[in-house]
């Protein structure tokens, strides 16, 4: 293997399957022995990660690291934005937010971020043999393609060999991917490799022809035929996955299952936080905005959000905060978790985020919230129900117990109802076996936690099945073709070729 090897994975939208076919190709090179780092430009995502320097990421460039065998780096998303509201956003750059901008603000930072996202490449390219790069989107959104850092105006200046990956579950893959390459400019197409078809459950004999066509039609390899992968999703980057049916959770390791709802709200944020939940035996994981869902379930869960006021007005707008409040007065369990945590408290402070100033929160803990200008970013250590408990947190508001509680992590519990603003924390398996086990015996379930169940051989084992689906179903020898010598050269241009713009 040539060393500085280099390509990028984009896809034709959004969830197509960029960053789980990365991962995948992350993994099978691993397992060859290359010392191989994934990248992603340019993340919006508020699924995060904080590396252990203290540096926030995105979620997904947490979980490719760990189908490298390597510990994450801020140099592997170098630029993550955070959605606020449907204009703003919040910039994290190399792991630290340095602005709020709206779209138009954006294009003032483009420049520089473009020289900060080159310049970490180059650090993963000098330090490892493969960097396996992830796009954003689409690289076809024409209107966009002037300022882009992360699609071809990543690829073009780091000459990358570009694979793009499609959906075929949702139906017009081949428009799609087509398309993708007539919109882009002859320079762009010039750098697009091959094609990855994604999850396919269908007669492989009735694709075949439409696979022919493809390479008629644009010169292009199709490098391989994805089928769905089966079993739990884990460390998902978008919200667009809440959209698919829940893996079908195993059977109850004992007499009854567990019913978890997550409120899902507008600007939900860190749902990875319930991935562990929903890899429990017997435990029915829900995102759900229905007050009736909320106050059927045998735990009712607030997790993250990056705009914590609106989304508590949002709450009560919908009836679950009265739903809510009715929970904890019958002793009916509630976790909330970070953003969640912050909208049990009696009052929340905040100048930071939404500019609202003073505002009341849901009262259901003790505990009153200031936010503040510095964001907290972290890798806490503790102890809950007696075992050892490693977590993260990201967040700007600080919240004080002001009442009597019981401590629950760095959080606090009143009767059922329970507030941390650790990250993570349903990941360390005796912990969460604990807090499974009181939650069932608070709401009154014949529900008992397996007690062999490994949270990261799970992970392990999905990362480890996405690097099977690249060696049983790509062409591997293409892929090392492509990381060795790039693209071929002398590729045809497909009409319009131009309509993609910019340098």
């Amino acid at each position: 293997m040539a060393r500085n090897g280099a390509l990028l994975v984009a896809g034709t939208a959004s969830d197509a399957g960029k960053s789980v076919l990365t991962a995948g190709i992350c993994r099978w090179l691993a397992r060859q022995g290359v010392k191989v780092a994934p990248f992603k430009a340019q993340n919006m995502s508020l699924n995060s990660f904080v590396t252990a320097d203290g540096a926030e990421i995105g979620r997904a460039q947490a979980m490719q690291a760990a189908a490298c065998g390597i510990e994450p780096t801020a140099d592997m998303n170098p630029v993550l934005l955070k959605p606020g509201s449907d204009r703003h956003s919040q910039v994290v750059v190399l792991g630290r937010p340095v602005a709020e901008v709206d779209a138009l603000g954006y294009r003032e930072h483009r420049d520089r971020l473009r020289e900060v996202v080159l310049a970490s490449l180059e650090r993963l390219r000098e330090a490892y043999d493969v960097v396996i790069c992830e796009g954003a989107g689409s690289p076809a959104e024409i209107n966009l393609r002037a300022g882009d850092i992360a699609n071809m105006g990543l690829a073009r200046p780091a000459r990358l060999p570009v694979l793009v990956v499609g959906d075929i579950d949702r139906g017009g893959v081949f428009a799609a991917l087509y398309g993708t390459l007539a919109l882009l400019d002859r320079e762009d197409q010039a750098l697009i490799a091959g094609w990855v078809i994604n999850k396919f459950r269908g007669a492989p004999e009735l694709l075949a022809p439409g696979l022919d066509m493809l390479r008629e039609l644009t010169s292009r390899p199709v490098l391989g035929v994805l089928p769905w992968l089966a079993g739990p999703e884990i460390d998902v980057e978008d919200s667009l996955a809440l959209e698919r049916p829940a893996a079908t959770p195993l059977p109850p390791y004992g007499a009854q299952t567990l019913r978890v709802a997550v409120v899902r709200y507008p600007r939900i944020s860190n749902f990875t936080d319930l991935d562990a939940l929903a890899a429990e035996p017997g435990v029915v994981v829900r995102f759900t905005a229905d007050p009736a869902e909320v106050a059927a379930a045998d735990l009712a869960v607030l997790p993250g959000s990056r705009a914590t006021v609106a989304d508590l007005e949002w709450l009560t707008e919908r009836g679950l905060a009265a739903a809510l409040t009715r929970r904890a007065a019958a002793g009916r369990p509630i976790l909330g978790v970070c953003g969640g945590y912050q909208m049990l408290a009696g009052t929340i402070h905040d100048e930071v985020e939404s500019g609202r100033g003073l505002v009341p929160g849901l009262g259901l803990l003790p505990t009153r919230v200031e936010f503040a200008k510095a964001k907290t970013l972290g890798r806490p250590a503790g102890e809950g129900y007696g075992h050892p408990v490693a977590a993260y947190e990201i967040h700007h508001g600080l919240t004080t117990v002001e009442g009597d509680a019981d401590r629950f992590l760095d959080g606090c519990r009143v009767g059922g109802v329970y507030g941390t603003t650790w990250h993570g924390a349903m990941e360390n398996d005796d912990f969460r076996r604990a807090f499974l086990a009181d939650v069932a015996r608070r709401a009154g379930r014949s529900f008992v936690p397996a007690p062999d169940v490994s949270f990261a051989a799970i992970r392990e084992a999905r990362l480890d099945a996405l690097g099977d689906l690249v060696e049983r179903h790509l062409d591997t020898a293409a892929i090392w073709r492509i990381l060795e010598h790039g693209v071929p050269t002398g590729l045809p241009v497909i009409p319009p070729a131009g309509l993609g713009g910019a340098s």
